[in-house]
């Protein structure tokens, strides 16, 4: 008898502990089926991924890249398609890259790939000064070996890692600093005409990569072994993305569902819009000029989110 109230303190601490593990592989479990519907949904809408294509999925030992090769490998036992998935690494010498990791990794994953040699680290030092940032000599070389090795593996599509951050902040920076309002595409043909290069974490938010790296326990290789400096304007654009969401919930939502709802007649590039041919055509454009509104910024629905920022980029 006296052991009965020991048993039930343990019964009841047990219980609670349970309980919270159920709720962490739920909580898991939803992550991983809202990644698969996002990705699902940036492959359908950008008619990324084709019956019979060999995607290159380019892995970098990041948690981005990593999430990618595995979404990927899920959604292909899923697909009403066929298609193939090669996983490819550009081991460019960097002082004290562990070589080892990522094709113990692959292997063990069971999933094709190809580790390319080439002493990009090398060249990128004795061209860059002492102190100065190289992430963009380093990514020149990087994009044209990894376009040659798409050709000789006879891959139709290269599969890169970036997410929907990344896209914003890149929005960003081409405004801030580059006088261009340009972003990286979904979607797009290769420098060099030969391949369509795909991103299909574009409406993933890297919040959510994180997260899923944590609990895949994914073996992360760090992208500081070149000892390069962070872009800094990368990192105030980040930072500003941050505070907006912080102090303005639903901004970025809406920044980025702007990406995809682009009036060129609104804006002013005459290379995008006929301005010096335009003429009055007499007939009514309910999307025509509303400089005479006394709200330019109001909708029609202003109280239905759903009709101004699209589901599939939110969660």
């Amino acid at each position: 008898m006296q052991d009965q109230p020991l048993a039930q303190a343990l019964a009841d601490t047990v219980a609670p502990n349970q309980k919270s593990i159920e709720k962490i592989a739920h909580e898991n479990n939803k992550l991983h089926k809202r990644l698969c519907r996002q990705v699902g949904q940036a492959i359908g809408d950008f008619n990324m991924i084709e019956d019979g294509d060999k995607v290159m999925v380019c892995l970098s030992g990041g948690k981005d890249s990593y999430a990618l090769l595995d979404i990927l490998m899920t959604l292909r036992e899923r697909a009403p398609i066929n298609f193939e998935i090669v996983a490819v690494n550009l081991d460019q010498k960097q002082p004290n890259f562990p070589d080892h990791i990522l094709p113990a990794y692959l292997e063990k994953l069971g999933v094709a790939y190809h580790i390319e040699n080439q002493d990009t680290y090398s060249i990128v030092k004795r061209l860059i000064p002492e102190g100065k940032t190289t992430c963009s000599l380093c990514s020149r070389l990087r994009r044209g070996i990894l376009y040659r090795v798409a050709t000789e593996l006879g891959a139709t599509k290269v599969a890169l890692g970036h997410h929907r951050d990344d896209i914003m902040e890149t929005f960003f920076l081409n405004m801030f600093f580059g006088g261009k309002l340009k972003s990286m595409p979904a979607k797009l043909q290769s420098d060099d005409g030969k391949q369509i290069v795909i991103r299909p974490l574009a409406y993933v938010k890297e919040a959510d990569l994180i997260r899923y790296a944590e609990v895949k326990q994914f073996p992360i290789i760090p992208c500081d072994l070149c000892g390069s400096q962070e872009n800094l304007q990368r990192k105030q654009i980040k930072g500003m993305l941050r505070e907006w969401e912080k102090k303005f919930p639903g901004r970025v939502d809406n920044v980025f569902a702007s990406l995809s709802t682009v009036a060129p007649s609104h804006l002013m590039d005459r290379n995008l819009f006929g301005f010096t041919g335009l003429k009055a055509s007499g007939i009514a454009d309910p999307n025509g000029d509303i400089a005479f509104d006394d709200d330019p910024c109001s909708t029609p629905a202003s109280a239905n989110v759903a009709s101004i920022i699209p589901l599939h980029a939110v969660d």
